[in-house]
């Protein structure tokens, strides 16, 4: 299995792990309304990653925004964090919000963070141990976590605006096809459905199979479908969240490319309507 994901069985055989933290970045619930069928319960020891709250710009005008790098150490020391610390990032949707929380700690310049492939549902299948969320602990002595930003990994509207005529880069949208195509509405009312121009479209959905992620050879077959590894990839979706998805699966089988479009097609919407 590929480095930057583990199983459930590897993290139950590696809780002792001194330098071990396990992160519940789970969502309330998806933009679209599904909510967990797990929600109530948590992996033991396991730590909130408030991926809305405390690890998101609250001053942005856009969901899901990428904090400051002092905002997200801060926070980070707060859970006990570590520069050590060997994290594992899961979420009760199985995979859904955990890449987001992975890519923030890449861009952050902490590369000791994996997923957990299935999250907490495939957790709660393979028979481990949960808890009662309600009841975990969230109090840790401070930790002496750093930040240090790449900056290049987060992308701007007015660079995604350049290519629309440079096509330096290739945009790969993780949203519906239908939301992509314009044929499916936006779960945000106020917004037209459809694509920032030249991009492509990999469905997030279609990367996984039963709450995981699909082998290594069919994630490898349905991005050399789309793209080339001379592509420069930058990863988009709706606000932010399944762009993270898809750049997780490229980076197990496909190609590493970290490059996120932060505001999303929320973002694009938005302003290409205020600038007509």
């Amino acid at each position: 299995m590929h480095k930057e994901v583990v199983s459930a069985e590897w993290l139950n055989n590696n809780q002792s792990n001194k330098n071990l933290i396990i992160l519940d970045a789970s969502p309330k619930k998806t933009i679209s309304g599904k909510v967990s069928t797990v929600a109530d319960l948590c992996i033991p020891n396991a730590r909130i990653f408030d991926i809305k709250g405390t690890f998101s710009n609250q001053e942005s005008n856009f969901p899901n925004t990428v904090p400051s790098a002092a905002q997200f150490e801060k926070a980070c020391q707060s859970l006990g964090i570590y520069k050590d610390s060997k994290i594992v990032v899961y979420d009760n949707l199985g995979i859904y919000t955990s890449p987001r929380a992975w890519w923030l700690f890449k861009t952050m310049g902490h590369e000791n963070i994996s997923v957990l492939d299935g999250g907490l549902p495939e957790w709660v299948k393979a028979g481990f141990e949960t808890v009662k969320k309600s009841t975990v602990i969230q109090e840790f002595p401070k930790g002496n976590f750093k930040s240090k930003i790449n900056e290049e990994f987060v992308i701007e509207y007015e660079t995604v605006i350049e290519n629309t005529v440079s096509n330096n880069f290739k945009i790969v949208d993780a949203r519906s096809t239908g939301r992509f195509s314009g044929t499916a509405d936006e779960p945000r009312k106020h917004l037209k459905s459809g694509s920032i121009p030249n991009s492509i479209n990999i469905p997030s959905s279609s990367l996984l199979e039963n709450g995981k992620f699909k082998s290594i050879e069919d994630l490898r077959e349905i991005f050399t479908k789309k793209t080339t590894k001379k592509d420069k990839l930058v990863f988009s979706c709706g606000s932010g969240i399944t762009a993270c998805i898809v750049m997780l699966a490229s980076e197990i089988a496909f190609k590493k490319s970290r490059y996120l479009y932060d505001g999303s097609w929320t973002e694009y919407a938005e302003l290409q309507n205020l600038n007509k």
